[in-house]
């Protein structure tokens, strides 16, 4: 078991080491759509990358995952086959967001053997995830 402050220098070492080994600037929040951010995650149990839709108004989410669905589709067959829809995602806080998501189960950060795989899952997926909403981008506008 780590103590919060080993875990959280081991997160920190993490991302420090990931944004070394795939030097690139990335979407993330910089989306141009405030509803809209790109998101890693990568936590005890698994890791993911994300399109996140964060209106606390439930109809802006909806407005905006329905987007996300009519696109799923292509999303499955030109870039993410494996990604996953959730309208309602709980947030560990408690907050309740619309996701779509592609997930590398059973990986830590805590485990230093693991991030070689999870930083080029981490890479590949968000490469795709920002290609799929860079050129469906208008419908979201």
């Amino acid at each position: 078991m780590f103590s919060k402050a080993e875990s959280k220098k081991l997160r920190q070492q993490f991302w420090t080491s990931f944004g070394i080994v795939f030097r690139r600037k990335w979407m993330l929040y910089d989306t141009g759509i405030k509803e809209l951010q790109l998101k890693f995650t990568f936590n005890r149990k698994f890791a993911q990358v994300s399109i996140d839709v964060l209106d606390e108004d439930p109809l802006i989410r909806a407005y905006y995952f329905e987007k996300l669905l009519s696109l799923k589709n292509i999303l499955a067959s030109e870039y993410l086959p494996e990604a996953i829809y959730e309208e309602e995602y709980e947030l560990p806080e408690g907050k309740i967001i619309s996701r779509v998501y592609v997930q590398l189960d059973n990986v830590s950060i805590h485990n230093r053997n693991q991030w070689p795989e999870v930083m080029k899952f981490l890479n590949d997926a968000m490469e795709q995830m920002e290609a799929y909403f860079v050129e469906h981008k208008d419908l979201f506008s």
